[in-house]
């Protein structure tokens, strides 16, 4: 089998030790005869595999014990509906710091259940960098702050966490677990799985206890986080293959990494080469304030993007797959989440200059 580097923006690289523990246990899970595909979710032996995934998952990001943890479904794009159905049942006011596309649509999914006010917005900047702490400006019935950590189109993220006097909800589906993180300054995080957690069909969801009664009355059975974390996340038939998977990343990010403070300095050091081949050279150019660009998403250009197309079939051809911009941007785009190895950002790099020379 031949693996070539995979720089999709998702669903995105897993990390090959867990696709072959995965591939070893499909037919027959530990000896029981049957896949975890095939498993009931309320058998003991699944039931297992979710609790492990869960610890793990506490270990790696200090997760406090006043917070649940919720398996759920239907990607971070649905959890733009649940957060203010969930934190909606008080009178008052959803607050949006924009910054991207996801915030933007996080924003005008949140408007259709509460009042929405914009409490900060990179839009004056050309979305090239995050708003600063003294730009938020809360509504004075403010429920909640919403923010998305990592703009994966425009490749714009937060390197810090803003202050809230409210809860602060953050889509962190980019860049969660890419880091150590203080959960105890949020209110909810939430993330869709298919770029640091594991395969798409799986959404993560922090969740503090206190949170979790706040609903408005109209919300959806199967949207209510307090009908999910009294279930167990097994209210309904959850994901479960996805579930299993994204505990083998978690024990690989715990066991063979050696945690979040390991694996910041990894994507640290990826992400440095990769802008440092950017900026050395005039063929390519990323438009990002450098202070406020992603580590897992590096979008750039061409000198002449009619070479665009050329690149990207020479690329292909060199081993580097879906280096194609966000189709709403153009250009190119090397997504750098936790599985995409060094070795991926060095050809990368490498095919880069030798592009550059031949065609620049």
């Amino acid at each position: 089998m031949t693996r070539l580097y995979n720089f999709c923006a998702g669903p995105a690289a897993l990390p090959e030790a867990v696709l072959r523990r995965a591939q070893q246990d499909l037919p027959d899970w530990q000896g029981r005869g049957l896949s975890v595909m095939e498993m009931s979710h309320r058998s003991d032996d699944f039931v297992a595999i979710a609790e492990q995934a869960e610890r793990d998952l506490r270990q790696l990001m200090g997760i406090p014990e006043n917070y649940k943890v919720l398996f759920m479904q239907g990607g971070a794009s649905s959890q733009f509906a649940m957060v203010p159905l969930n934190l909606g049942g008080r009178t008052g006011s959803a607050n949006y710091v924009y910054t991207g596309i996801w915030g933007k649509k996080a924003l005008a999914e949140g408007q259709r259940y509460l009042p929405a006010h914009i409490a900060a917005s990179s839009e004056g900047n050309g979305l090239t960098r995050v708003p600063s702490q003294s730009e938020i400006q809360l509504s004075d019935d403010a429920l909640y702050l919403h923010y998305t950590s990592n703009e994966t189109i425009g490749g714009l993220q937060f390197h810090a966490v803003p202050q809230s006097p409210v809860p602060l909800v953050c889509d962190m589906s980019s860049d969660i677990l890419s880091a150590p993180l203080d959960v105890s300054r949020f209110g909810i995080i939430y993330a869709g799985a298919q770029k640091n957690i594991g395969p798409a069909g799986l959404t993560l969801v922090i969740i503090r206890d206190d949170l979790l009664d706040q609903a408005k009355p109209e919300t959806p059975t199967m949207m209510n986080y307090r009908v999910c974390a009294d279930n167990q996340s097994m209210y309904n038939t959850p994901p479960t293959f996805a579930w299993y998977l994204a505990g083998l990343v978690f024990d690989w990010l715990k066991n063979e990494i050696g945690g979040l403070e390991q694996m910041a300095i990894i994507n640290q050091r990826k992400a440095s080469k990769l802008y440092r081949a950017i900026d050395t050279n005039a063929f390519y150019s990323n438009p990002i304030d450098p202070e406020h660009r992603s580590l897992m998403n590096v979008p750039f250009r061409l000198a002449d993007d009619r070479l665009d197309k050329d690149f990207l079939k020479e690329s292909e051809a060199a081993g580097l797959l879906n280096l194609a911009g966000h189709r709403s941007v153009g250009g190119m785009r090397a997504s750098l989440y936790n599985a995409v190895p060094e070795a991926a950002v060095d050809a990368l790099v490498d095919f880069m200059q030798d592009f550059a020379t031949r065609r620049g």
